[in-house]
């Protein structure tokens, strides 16, 4: 069994500054892409950033600049610096991974809540 866990929500004002953690744990033989998403009240959920196995990194048009995504693969964790933060960057934060235990699969964790606020 496999269980991804996000911290370092919270509420910021803007212009500031949060680190996202998410920590992957269980059974895992290899984990290829880890992403994180986003949900805003009443959208859709949107892809963020995401980085390959080997570093390779991608982003959310919105948010290239302002931060920053990154990796430990030995302690199985993705990381989401983000500077410069918006109101419009509130929403449920959550990490998306490919893990392969016996077989390849995605993993989600539980979200958490940045808001963005004077």
């Amino acid at each position: 069994q496999v269980q991804l866990v996000e911290s370092g929500g919270g509420l910021v004002q803007p212009g500031g500054s949060l680190r996202l953690s998410c920590a992957a744990s269980g059974n895992i033989f290899r984990i290829y892409d880890m992403d994180w998403y986003r949900q805003a009240p009443g959208k859709q959920r949107e892809f963020v950033a995401g980085i390959g196995k080997g570093g390779l990194t991608r982003y959310l048009d919105s948010v290239k600049g302002r931060f920053t995504i990154s990796r430990d693969n030995a302690k199985n964790t993705v990381y989401l610096q983000m500077n410069s933060l918006k109101p419009e960057d509130t929403a449920v934060y959550s990490c998306k991974a490919e893990i392969v235990t016996t077989i390849l699969d995605n993993y989600w964790g539980q979200g958490t809540q940045v808001t963005v606020s004077s």
